[in-house]
């Protein structure tokens, strides 16, 4: 147990967070429709060439190269149209110089032929009862040819363990049979909020109590994370009810998140669990507003989350260090948020020792660069800004204040995750 609490920098939490972390081990199958969100447990592999055959990429002519090798506009030549094929049928071979097949987009190539001819660069003429194509223009072997294997090889990789399903990967697995999909079985994350003041949702209103936001708020980040959230409910200002609620669920769970009680009033009490647990405190203070004293610990190779009671503080420390743990159980190769540049928007004057995380939203300039600026009340209490936050500006700590016009760095709460952790700049 560390008894002094001795603030260390953001990346340095988030490496030790994640030099605890472990890997998720068990696989499961899921049907191809159940699978969005989920996690590939293995690589994918091609079973099959892609294209698997010579085809048309759009709606045309299939011609003989060779016949067509004089046509100009002032002597184009004429082909006889022999059939027509659509997709998922095959032509009859072409066997004799000046025949065509009229074909659609994604037939087979038929035997004979070496390149298509597109509908606009020909006029149909019919003689004698038979359709005849004028072309006035010469194609070479393979011109508009979509070729066997051109796009993907049997063999090769597709995809790796740990890709995130979206529907374009979807549209991957499909084409290669994957009628069930092999994804990592989802990490059962529990979760407590502490404090007697809580109210649950359906409660009314009393003097000295607040609704338990935190809980649901959590809740939803698990599962947005690609985890299964477990909520055990509210935890009374209670030393050994909450020592044994908390000894009994971390059991059943691969990790678990306690919101509040991680400061140093009287009645927070997560530390002292911890330490009757047996758990190593990885650290108990870090410097950061809001979330500083945001604590983890790990028992028996399980992570303990001790967020803060505050609700942005919450919701922050969640996205720094709790969202990382998560994606890695899952194999994630980019399990954290996405480092840019934006320019503020607001000025934020005073300096502070700490570095910030400030709720804020992402906005475009005319030139299509990023702005950023706070979305409300800027206190680790806050809620209602919560519902407006796609980034948190970044703002390290040191010895000047910030001016609207200063670029910054944010890290982007809505899109893309990055490999890299959080790179503070230096501070004045």
């Amino acid at each position: 147990m560390i008894d002094k609490r001795t603030p260390i920098s953001v990346p340095e939490a988030q490496k030790r967070v994640m030099d605890a972390a472990k890997r998720g081990t068990q696989k499961e199958w899921v049907p191809i429709t159940q699978a969005d969100g989920r996690t590939l447990a293995e690589a994918v592999y091609a079973d099959h060439d892609i294209p698997p055959f010579d085809r048309s990429p759009l709606d045309g002519f299939a011609v003989q190269s060779e016949d067509t090798k004089n046509a100009t506009s002032e002597t184009p030549v004429y082909l006889e149209v022999m059939e027509t094929v659509g997709a998922g049928h095959v032509a009859k071979p072409v066997t004799k110089p000046g025949q065509a097949v009229r074909v659609m987009t994604g037939t087979m190539m038929p035997e004979g032929c070496d390149a298509i001819c597109m509908f606009e660069l020909t006029n149909e003429v019919i003689k004698d009862g038979k359709t005849y194509i004028e072309v006035k223009r010469s194609f070479k072997i393979g011109d508009f040819v979509s070729f066997k294997g051109e796009e993907t090889k049997k063999g090769d990789a597709l995809m790796q363990e740990g890709t995130l399903i979206t529907p374009g990967v979807k549209a991957v697995l499909a084409t290669f049979g994957y009628a069930t999909v092999p994804v990592t079985k989802k990490p059962k994350v529990g979760i407590f909020a502490t404090g007697t003041e809580l109210l649950e949702v359906n409660e009314p209103m009393e003097p000295g109590k607040i609704r338990n936001s935190n809980a649901y708020m959590v809740a939803s980040q698990v599962e947005n994370a690609g985890a299964s959230g477990q909520y055990y409910g509210k935890l009374a200002d209670d030393f050994d009810a909450c020592y044994k609620a908390i000894k009994s669920s971390v059991e059943n769970v691969d990790m678990l998140i306690t919101t509040g009680g991680v400061s140093v009033g009287d009645f927070d009490f997560l530390p002292a669990i911890y330490e009757k647990l047996g758990a190593t405190v990885l650290f108990n203070k870090i410097a950061q507003r809001p979330g500083s004293v945001t604590t983890v610990a790990e028992l028996d190779g399980k992570l303990l989350f001790g967020l803060s009671g505050n609700p942005s503080a919450c919701f922050v420390g969640f996205e720094l260090y709790t969202r990382p743990a998560i994606s890695m159980f899952l194999g994630s190769k980019t399990p954290y948020l996405t480092q840019t540049k934006a320019t503020l928007t607001k000025d934020f004057p005073k300096a502070n020792p700490f570095t910030r995380f400030i709720r804020s939203e992402i906005g475009y300039k005319g030139d299509g660069t990023l702005t950023t600026g706070p979305v409300g009340f800027d206190k680790s209490s806050t809620v209602t800004s919560l519902a407006h936050t796609s980034c948190f500006t970044v703002l390290p700590g040191g010895s000047r204040g910030f001016e609207a016009g200063d670029q910054v760095d944010v890290l982007l709460v809505d899109g893309p995750r990055s490999a890299q952790s959080l790179v503070l700049p230096k501070k004045d």
